[in-house]
């Protein structure tokens, strides 16, 4: 077993085959492991429940019998466990096994999580001598060490730019830092989250109108996919004008939008279809209607996303 607590942050920054401890071995974790692998890295895993993953082992990862034995074989750690529980009880055993593990080693933690705990785990590892990098991985576990991969980073540039030759492993074409707050990770990971949830929620709910009138899902799959693609060109209009804080309306104001949404929740009950997807975006936009909004574009709805939800109810259309 390695053991070196004297600066393993300090050896080459162009080492891109520099020994890798991987914490973690569930269908994510095996794919960060295998990616490493494949590069060159020198791989210690580690798992919970031993015997995780013996593909690992036959490419040429080394077990290790406990946290704090793959955490002492790499001055890179990559911790991708279930959940904040997870991880924080992780850290508690590292802790346990005495000062100075941590010094001089960069522990990124690619667990689904939230910016405050993110924050949280920082202080935790800077406490005991380490860096800390919260990470994102927005693709599937066959995807990581493809091009398809996205995987961001956020926390001190320094230790992201001396391991990223080592990270690109995972993600070879954007391997993003996003800046030094260690909750930017996190933050986008729920918003990219709330974007794809509110893509597929509206598949599902205009599935379930042309399916009434039986019209297959399949059959509507194509067009579904076109149209998202023609409404991924207006982001970046639509950006502009969020960020300018002016809301031209170049293409047709919220007001006709709402009367469209009437419409939508019109044929959804007729059809018998839950209403509440199309009552939820009418209701947002008959405040913001109401506010003064009517003849704008439909990005000023974003003043109504940065409003704290209203403490009583409001009807349709207020």
């Amino acid at each position: 077993m390695t053991d070196d607590r004297n600066g393993p942050r300090n050896a080459p920054a162009n080492d891109t085959r520099a020994p890798v401890a991987v914490l973690g071995l569930g269908l994510m974790g095996r794919a960060l492991a295998g990616a490493f692998l494949r590069e060159g890295h020198p791989t210690t895993v580690w798992n919970r429940t031993p015997g995780r993953a013996p593909e690992l082992a036959d490419a040429g990862a080394r077990p290790a019998a406990s946290p704090e034995e793959a955490v002492a074989a790499a001055a890179l750690v990559v911790v991708c466990v279930s959940d904040h529980t997870a991880v924080r009880d992780l850290l508690d055993r590292i802790d346990a096994a005495g000062p100075g593990l941590l010094t001089g080693r960069v522990l990124v933690n690619l667990t689904s999580g939230t910016a405050a705990r993110a924050r949280e785990n920082a202080a935790r590892v800077a406490a005991a001598g380490g860096g800390y990098l919260d990470g994102a991985i927005l693709a599937v576990p066959p995807a990581i060490g493809t091009p398809e991969a996205v995987v961001l980073y956020s926390g001190a540039h320094a230790d992201f730019e001396h391991h990223a030759p080592a990270l690109r492993a995972l993600a070879p074409d954007v391997t993003a830092h996003l800046g030094e707050d260690h909750g930017l990770a996190a933050l986008h990971d729920s918003a990219v989250l709330g974007l794809m949830w509110s893509v597929l929620n509206g598949f599902l709910h205009g599935a379930a109108l042309l399916g009434a009138a039986g019209v297959d899902a399949s059959a509507f799959a194509p067009l579904a996919a076109r149209s998202t693609e023609t409404v991924a060109g207006w982001l970046a209009g639509y950006a502009a004008q969020i960020d300018a804080g002016a809301y031209p309306a170049d293409d047709a104001t919220l007001e006709t939008h709402l009367a469209a949404m009437d419409h939508l929740a019109e044929e959804s009950a007729a059809l018998g279809v839950s209403t509440e997807l199309p009552d939820l975006v009418r209701t947002l936009a008959g405040r913001a209607v109401a506010a003064g909004r009517g003849g704008a574009s439909y990005a000023a709805l974003v003043e109504q996303f940065r409003r704290s939800a209203p403490s009583t109810g409001e009807g349709v259309g207020e």
